[in-house]
């Protein structure tokens, strides 16, 4: 018994003989997301920059140097683009112990340098895929780990506690705008 074809099961002529040539017919171009109100925007600028001079005043008392390049991009990720998979808790706070552990483990092997911070920085990028734990600013890290050479009893437990203060402030501050997305959209 021959089976009949709809209209919207038919592939269109262009469609068929692209697909005929072996090749797939290409996607439409996502389309940029909408510009942010002007209180959207106020509240995560405000809010990023609010948790990131707290840590400057808590790494300043503590003579300890502050990570603000990673953990303004981090900030901005949690307060910006609360719903991406890069600004979720996981990633955050894992993704920055993952990125000073492999900061540390290459300045043992490999000293302070430009091209140890390279490797660093790969190997860093490599085990976040292997966690499952996308998080950008933590190649960061640890770059800035093997440039520094912090020492690790204040360092890491400084990094912990400033990846655990930017989740915190992602959350409390989409609960103080009702308008705002929720985060995190998961925990872990």
């Amino acid at each position: 018994m021959p089976t009949a074809t709809t209209p919207a099961s038919t592939p269109t002529a262009p469609a068929a003989s692209a697909l005929s040539a072996g090749s797939a017919v290409p996607a439409p171009a996502p389309a940029a997301p909408p510009r942010p109100s002007a209180v959207a925007a106020f509240h995560s600028v405000s809010a990023a920059t609010t948790v990131l001079l707290a840590l400057v005043a808590v790494g300043a008392a503590l003579h300890e140097p502050v990570l603000i390049p990673p953990l303004a991009a981090s900030a901005a990720l949690v307060h910006s683009a609360p719903t991406l998979p890069l600004a979720q808790p996981r990633g955050v706070i894992a993704g920055h112990l993952i990125g000073v552990a492999c900061g540390y483990a290459v300045l043992a092997a490999a000293g302070s340098s430009a091209w140890a911070a390279a490797l660093a920085a790969g190997l860093t990028l490599a085990l976040l895929t292997l966690a499952r734990t996308p998080h950008s600013p933590a190649v960061a890290t640890a770059v800035v780990t093997v440039l520094q050479a912090p020492a690790p009893a204040r360092f890491v437990p400084l990094l912990f506690g400033s990846t655990v203060l930017l989740v915190l402030t992602g959350y409390a501050g989409s609960r103080i705008r009702r308008t705002a997305p929720r985060y995190p959209a998961y925990w872990w």
